[in-house]
């Protein structure tokens, strides 16, 4: 059990006003979550199942991390087995990321593959696995896969599913993250996306210690779905930072089943359509506001901090120059202390490598949260006489908002991190105790 500091830290950054108390669910998907014995404490969740009985597209993106853990392993396998088709369902489990454990933990990731495909009637190697959790110790695979049989009766597409099936990812997340919407594409009717994410700590662009998985009734096919899935990890899941660390687990995947077609013919199968366009962009937003949720809930996390750097050579450099000052823990402390030190902004785009900078170009300011005028720290290379009221007000802002705008082009990228805080050092101090 966790010591005092970690209880006591995480009640007080509490975010159940981002928790939804309805949804817009896809059809043809159930979910349920349960406990089920990974974590110790029996009031919470630790197995989450998503089912569907007809068979889906799938795509996925994965941890970079060389050290990638059993069930990315097998996930990947399943994926690459059947080229993204005749997927049926994921099965995730918290409180042991079953990483950097071997044969065993290979075996008992497909174990815990195997035994949701028996309990559910669903061929063999149809189902994805994610694990999240603490590294190198070997999951209570006996008491999943009882798990397993507990839950699949419990399966249903209510409002209350969704949010146990979200809450099951959790580890040190305070809340549960569950996102939903109903949008429309230029050729066919209405459809649903609905997607769960966690993460609090370990997270870092090329993906970290960070589960997603979205679940869409809109026909697609699987060439098509991971095209749209890369395109908007890259603009959400790989555009934020907490803490600079990325893990062995990252699993970001999307399942769609075309079940709101209802016999009409469209199918999303090609990338130069109106509707494959239309359809990334839905994707691509959706993933953005369940990735911005986990940096909301960053470990010991008080602010919420975009970084926007405009006018760029090209998108790839803007996206680096922002990413370099969203994982700086000079500019991560300075916010937490609410000290208007633009300085190590401009430090951190100075020895961003490999970008064009020009420094008699750099323009560089804040944008309140409330939308008042924005407060110009440097125009051109040039400092701008500071308003030191004004800045503290801005700061005190749950919101930060940095812009940088470099005049050297048109492209710009956006980079989503939270501040580091005291509460930061308690969490992860006593992670395992």
């Amino acid at each position: 059990m966790r010591g005092f500091p970690y209880q006591q830290v995480r009640t007080m950054t509490s975010k159940a006003r981002f928790v939804p108390s309805e949804g817009y669910y896809p059809r043809g998907f159930t979910v349920t979550g349960l406990h089920c014995g990974v974590k110790k404490d029996p009031q919470k969740l630790d197995l989450a199942l998503l089912h569907s009985k007809e068979p889906c597209s799938a795509a996925a993106v994965f941890t970079q991390n060389k050290f990638c853990a059993a069930p990315v392993q097998v996930s990947r396998a399943v994926l690459d087995g059947h080229h993204g088709t005749g997927v049926h369902g994921v099965v995730t489990n918290s409180g042991c990321a079953n990483a950097v454990t071997g044969t065993t933990g290979l075996a008992n990731a497909k174990t815990m593959a195997r035994s949701f495909e028996q309990a559910t009637d669903t061929p063999a190697a149809s189902t994805l696995v994610m694990s999240t959790g603490v590294i190198g110790q070997h999951l209570p695979i006996d008491r999943i896969t009882a798990g397993v049989d507990r839950a699949v009766p419990t399966l249903g597409r209510s409002h209350d599913h969704w949010l146990k099936f979200s809450t099951a990812y959790m580890t040190t997340d305070t809340f549960p993250k569950l996102c939903s919407r109903a949008f429309q594409l230029p050729g066919g009717t209405e459809y649903r996306m609905a997607g769960v994410s966690k993460g609090a700590g370990m997270i870092h662009p090329n993906m970290a210690t960070l589960l997603g998985t979205i679940a869409t009734d809109l026909p697609v096919s699987p060439d098509c779905l991971q095209r749209a899935l890369r395109h908007a990890v890259d603009r959400s899941f790989n555009a934020i930072t907490i803490d600079g660390d990325t893990s062995t687990n990252d699993t970001v995947a999307i399942l769609a089943n075309g079940q709101a077609n209802e016999g009409r013919a469209l199918t999303v199968s090609d990338p130069a359509s109106a509707d494959y366009d239309a359809f990334q962009a839905h994707l691509t937003e959706f993933a953005r506001n369940l990735a911005q949720l986990v940096v909301r809930d960053g470990e010991g996390a008080t602010k919420f901090i975009t970084v926007r750097v405009k006018n760029a050579h090209d998108y790839a450099e803007a996206k680096t120059i922002a990413t370099t000052i969203a994982k700086s823990s000079l500019v991560k402390t300075a916010i937490y202390g609410q000290d208007a030190n633009w300085g190590r902004i401009i430090c951190a785009v100075g020895y961003t490598e490999g970008v064009h900078v020009n420094p008699q170009s750099v323009s560089l300011r804040m944008l309140p949260a409330d939308g008042s005028e924005p407060l110009q720290l440097m125009v051109r290379g040039e400092p701008v006489p500071a308003d030191e009221a004004r800045a503290s007000a801005i700061l005190k802002f749950e919101d930060i908002n940095i812009e940088v705008d470099l005049a050297l082009g048109e492209a710009q990228a956006e980079v989503y991190t939270c501040d580091m805080s005291h509460d930061y050092i308690s969490i992860n101090a006593d992670y395992r105790s």
